[in-house]
């Protein structure tokens, strides 16, 4: 997936590894976000909801995949701003088995069901136009 808006960001990559997370490796995206960051609070504000809202997208499509039982799970997926942007998690301290209802227990022949990795394969696309669609207007509004 290739993006030239305002010459910036090149190339956009889906990357997925197991243990590490799901992200998306954007080209160009960290000088444009040190350019952003030059500018104003508000824009540094903008570019961590732009990432909130794409995570967003992946946190209502966990949410109908994840197996349910209690709905604690489900209830416990959720959209976390962070300096970079934002990320998704599930589980909590009453919610202690996210991880192993994630990645499974080989030991305990308990399958791996990746909710949240199948969630962000399914709308990948969608994530990254909703991103950086946001991003593009916070560049065109500040310069």
């Amino acid at each position: 997936m290739a993006y030239t808006d305002q010459g910036v960001v090149r190339h956009v990559k889906y990357v997925q590894g197991r243990g590490q997370g799901v992200g998306f490796e954007i080209e160009g995206i960290n000088k444009l976000r040190r350019a952003l960051f030059k500018l104003d609070e508000q824009a540094r504000a903008d570019f961590k909801q732009a990432g909130f809202d794409a995570a967003t997208i992946v946190v209502k499509e966990a949410q109908t995949l994840v197996p349910k039982r209690s709905g604690k799970l489900q209830k416990s997926i959720r959209a976390n701003k962070i300096a970079s942007g934002a990320k998704v998690s599930a589980g909590k301290k009453t919610v202690p088995y996210a991880g192993v209802i994630h990645f499974g227990w080989a030991r305990r022949n308990i399958r791996p069901n990746p909710f949240l990795y199948d969630a962000a394969d399914n709308r990948v696309n969608e994530v990254m136009d909703t991103y950086l669609e946001q991003v593009f207007e916070i560049w065109n509004r500040n310069t």
